[in-house]
């Protein structure tokens, strides 16, 4: 959470970088690492069922209640360590320069999806789609997933369709060795062992 906080900050992008949580003791780190935290996230939005949307609604909501409106902004994960400020203002300037409803940093398969096979109780395989089989990996087309990092946003847009993706959403692709989404202990692992590559190539 703090090198998130710290990206955003260092951006100079945001009028204001706040943590939504219904958890005292992150609330508390939050700030520590000069977030505010204005309100404490609603029981109905702190469930497993809740969505990225539904909490972004929760605190536009309550900004407009006191009296601020925002026309950009960015939904910032916490657990995306990699996310820094140069990757934020691109963003923005990806916004701008298109006029879109929404941009998210993607990566790219590393194997083609085309070629993609499932596996049956027995462990016997068969490809989803057979008709891909005889082009070379190379040939077929590119495909890209949600690096699961940040969201920028058009905020009227977003209160309008209730989501982060349309039909006008565009992505900045990154590299793998520069996103890991940390979902448990192997996530953790890499993205450690990510970081010091990282860091020895900024040398």
């Amino acid at each position: 959470m703090a090198y998130s906080i710290e990206a955003a900050l260092k951006s100079g992008l945001y009028d204001e970088v706040m943590v939504s949580t219904d958890d005292a003791e992150i609330a508390e780190i939050a700030k520590q690492y000069g977030s505010k935290v204005p309100f404490m996230r609603s029981e109905k939005n702190s469930n497993d069922y809740a969505t990225t949307v539904d909490v972004l609604i929760e605190v536009l909501d309550w900004y407009q209640k006191t009296g601020q409106e925002f026309q950009q902004a960015t939904c910032i994960y916490a657990c995306a360590p990699f996310v820094n400020s140069k990757l934020l203002q691109d963003s923005f300037a990806l916004l701008d320069q298109e006029n879109c409803d929404c941009v998210f940093p993607s990566l790219a398969y590393s194997h083609p999806i085309q070629r993609a096979l499932k596996v049956d109780q027995n462990g016997k395989i068969e490809p989803f789609d057979n008709s891909n089989s005889t082009i070379r990996t190379q040939d077929l087309e590119k495909a890209y997933f949600d690096a699961g990092m940040f969201y920028t946003f058009n905020v009227d847009r977003l209160l309008t369709t209730k989501s982060l993706r349309s039909n006008n959403t565009f992505t900045i692709e990154v590299e793998d060795l520069h996103a890991q989404d940390i979902d448990n202990e192997n996530d953790w692992i890499l993205a450690e062992m990510k970081y010091k590559l990282f860091s020895n190539e900024s040398l």
